[in-house]
């Protein structure tokens, strides 16, 4: 091979080969070819043949922020997995990465069309640095294309470019549903009507290995009134009629029933240790938040005492506070400085993060079951061209 007019020897190809298997790349030829479309032939980017560190700004990492079992990285988490993070040491990843949404948000999404390459340099990191018996959680909402009542593939894309590209395997999908979530996108839920509205994330659970560590009896859900009878009364075993063998076992107390993998959480804090400090010190609050409770499920399902715990997208570092009060290491990182600064003040008080965690609503939340109050509303005719025409304003 020939850069230029110069070939390379067989010691320049032997530290290009390290530095391409470091940051997750097959071969050499794809890492050169990566530096050439990321960097150009004449940024001050470029990483010279040697394989040595690229020097610019963008690329050097602060440590903002640190306790006994953590630390908060300012600066690019890609160069952060790639150039500092061991191979296979970290036991989870938990995050949200900025959604790919057609209006801009100020936490910097990206476009959906531009998501998938964007995310490339992310999912190399993952691969080098996530141990074989460890997961990578990925809370992801999806996206309506511009201007339509219908929804971009972007978050299924994702998916499937994490398991055919880099060898992830779908363990589960899981789906975060916020009982509080505001009726959205306005134009197609309230004006037109003709959408219902969107209030589940998506929520992929991938390994490396078909066989990452976990355990469902740590998240446990309370028994259902009928199941505390049916332990009470006693039952008797038979085949029902779906064919489901119902034996005697069927009586043992687990302390909890298996929990679905919907997950009812409303994203309802208010006044937390977190907002208090940034109100008080002036800081932006992060206005895309994933409840304490996401990432509290994951951890304490798929990780033990002492583990750590990865957040590349950290926003306000709920990840890390969340791994810190449940007695795990962390590391977060985050390119936004405006939002980490605020992010200090979930660690004043731990105890207000097990809390959020901890907190119990007055009762269940509710799902009514789709033919609810089907038939005693009277029918309205459908508009024939499916709600392209925006109604009048009486007709609303």
């Amino acid at each position: 091979m020939e850069i230029g007019q110069k070939k390379l020897t067989h010691e320049q190809r032997e530290k290009l080969q390290k530095a391409a298997s470091e940051k997750g790349f097959d071969n050499y030829l794809e890492y050169l070819l990566y530096l050439h479309k990321e960097y150009g032939e004449y940024s001050e980017k470029r990483q010279n043949l040697a394989g040595q560190e690229i020097i610019d700004q963008e690329d050097k990492l602060e440590t903002f922020f640190e306790t006994e079992k953590g630390k908060i990285y300012h600066g690019d988490s890609s160069f952060l997995m790639s150039d500092v993070l061991q191979e296979k040491s970290i036991d989870l990843i938990m995050t949200s990465p900025p959604f790919a949404l057609v209006r801009k948000k100020d936490y910097g999404n990206e476009d959906a069309d531009r998501y998938l390459e964007w995310f490339k340099k992310f999912s190399r990191g993952f691969r080098k640095i996530l141990k074989d018996s460890g997961s990578l959680v990925i809370d992801i909402g999806g996206a309506w294309k511009k201007g339509k009542p219908t929804r971009s593939l972007y978050h299924f894309e994702l998916l499937i470019m994490l398991c055919r590209e880099y060898g992830f395997h779908l363990i589960q999908e899981f789906f975060w549903w916020n009982p509080s979530k505001l009726p959205s996108p306005a134009e197609w839920v309230n004006v037109r009507r003709i959408r219902v509205k969107d209030a589940v994330n998506c929520v992929w659970w991938l390994s490396k290995t078909p066989y990452p560590k976990a355990s469902n009896k740590r998240v446990l859900s309370p028994y259902s009134g009928s199941m505390k009878k049916l332990l009470k009364d006693g039952y008797k075993a038979k085949l029902r009629p779906s064919g489901h063998d119902i034996s005697t076992k069927f009586q043992k107390d687990n302390r909890g029933a298996i929990p679905p993998n919907l997950l009812a959480i409303a994203n309802t804090e208010s006044n937390s240790s977190y907002q208090r400090y940034c109100r008080k010190n002036g800081y932006i609050e992060h206005p895309a938040r994933f409840p304490s409770r996401l990432p509290a499920y994951f951890i304490k399902m798929l990780t033990d005492s002492g583990d750590i715990v990865f957040d590349p997208f950290g926003g306000s570092c709920v990840t890390g506070a969340v791994a810190e009060s449940m007695g795990r290491n962390w590391i977060c990182c985050e390119l936004d400085k405006d939002y980490i600064q605020g992010a200090i003040g979930r660690f004043e008080n731990l105890n207000d993060t097990l809390d959020l965690i901890e907190a119990s609503p007055e009762k269940p939340y509710e799902i009514f079951p789709p033919t609810f109050g089907l038939f005693t509303e009277k029918e309205s005719p459908l508009a024939k061209d499916g709600g392209k025409k925006r109604p009048k304003k009486g007709e609303m």
